[in-house]
């Protein structure tokens, strides 16, 4: 993605623009450090509550976000994966039945529930570093796909399981596509850092399914809760509506991330990919505008729609913004459409207006229905994983795993180093 952009006043989305964000991000997300171990959620200013628990999706993303960052020459960046490591193969682990603890504080776990949208994202840190080039973190990643493969694994469904008791002994009556979602990334990252196709062979898998048999039936709204036997229940949470994990309705933004994703899978597969994933992508791209950018009067994508399309929770998350730029630079490096292109500078001059936070740092996590600065879902600022993405897919070739496309880049001279 270019621009012609004068180089001594870079503009929203022009690769300058882009490399000083990921620079000021990276910063930004040092707060999160947790001295005892692994990372916690951060307040507006960056700030992470001294008492406040270390939390798997946060540690695993922010581990993740590191490794980027340390194959980007980020100062301290090797120091920081590190410290992930140490909280996944320690602190949060649990050594009597395997798997990971949701959350931990300094005396111990505070919920001992094994969720596999928590254990995708620490899979999904491993897997990073193993990239960038951390010996110690393939312990970690094999250690943790044994037990995604023992536990988390339903090959009657070609899908995971949602979660489990302590013991792995009761599992969860609920499934969930944000879960499995984030298991096609985290799956398409250990294929990346491991080289085992079964890997990404899974990935397809669960993308063909939610393609195919959610959301293409449902006008490419993807129903995101089911029962045990994967049967859609359309119903679900419409008492909490805004709901951070599991909202009611059809999640816009994961439309977006869906389309992304079929086009990491594509790129896994090479020249045999199956045709789907790319008509696929389109598609979930294009209804996910449709029903969520700027439909009741305001610009910004809206949080939630109902089956007919209408918005229901109104509300500017900035990890949909986030993942709409990723989808249209992603399509237009595939396609090379103009179409994409356009929406790519829209959506970053949209982020520069309202959601960059000059004065606190970071990004507004979530903003109201007339895009000013709101707490009702999302309070604080509690990481950076999607932003940072966002800043760096434009600069990046297509690979399974975002962090094979920086490495790749960086080796290519494509993308400069921060350092």
């Amino acid at each position: 993605m270019s621009s012609d952009g004068a180089a001594d006043s870079p503009i929203p989305g022009q690769a300058d623009w882009l490399s000083a964000e990921t620079a000021r991000l990276l910063a930004f997300a040092e707060g999160s450090w947790d001295p005892i171990g692994g990372f916690g959620r951060q307040d507006d200013r960056g700030v992470r509550a001294p008492a406040a628990a270390a939390e798997l999706w946060i540690t695993g993303r922010m581990t993740h976000v590191f490794a980027l960052g340390e194959l980007l020459g980020h100062i301290g960046g090797s120091e920081l994966v590190w410290h992930g490591l140490d909280a996944l193969d320690g602190r949060l682990a649990d050594a009597a039945h395997g798997g990971w603890y949701s959350e931990v504080d300094s005396g111990g776990p505070v919920r001992r529930e094994k969720e596999f949208y928590q254990h995708a994202f620490g899979v999904l840190g491993a897997a990073s570093a193993v990239v960038a080039g951390h010996a110690r973190a393939r312990g970690v990643l094999d250690g943790a796909l044994e037990v995604i493969d023992r536990r988390f694994w339903s090959a009657e469904w070609n899908m995971v399981v949602e979660g489990w008791d302590e013991s792995f002994t009761e599992a969860q009556p609920y499934r969930g596509v944000n879960a499995a979602m984030h298991g096609v990334e985290a799956f398409l990252a250990a294929y990346d850092a491991t080289g085992d196709a079964l890997w990404r062979d899974r990935a397809l898998a669960m993308a063909d399914r939610v393609v195919h048999q959610f959301a293409e039936p449902h006008g490419w709204r993807i129903p995101e809760h089911f029962d045990t036997e994967w049967q859609p229940l359309l119903d679900y949470n419409s008492d909490s509506p805004d709901d951070p994990f599991r909202p009611y309705g059809s999640t816009v933004g994961h439309g977006l991330e869906w389309s992304r994703l079929c086009l990491h899978l594509h790129a896994a597969y090479g020249d045999k990919a199956p045709e789907w994933l790319g008509t696929s992508s389109r598609a979930l791209f294009e209804r996910a505008v449709t029903d969520g950018w700027a439909v009741d009067g305001a610009d910004g994508f809206v949080y939630t729609v109902d089956w007919d399309g209408a918005p229901v929770v109104r509300q500017r998350m900035h990890w949909v913004l986030a993942e709409a730029i990723g989808a249209a630079a992603s399509l237009f490096e595939v396609t090379g459409e103009q179409g994409y292109a356009r929406w790519y500078w829209h959506w970053w001059n949209y982020a520069d207006r309202y959601l960059l936070d000059r004065e606190l740092g970071s990004w507004h996590h979530e903003l109201d229905p007339h895009n000013q600065p709101a707490d009702t879902v999302w309070v604080g600022k509690p990481d950076s994983y999607h932003a940072v993405q966002a800043t760096l897919l434009p600069r990046i070739p297509l690979r399974a795993s975002v962090a094979a496309g920086v490495r790749d880049a960086v080796i290519d001279g494509a993308l400069p180093r921060l350092g």
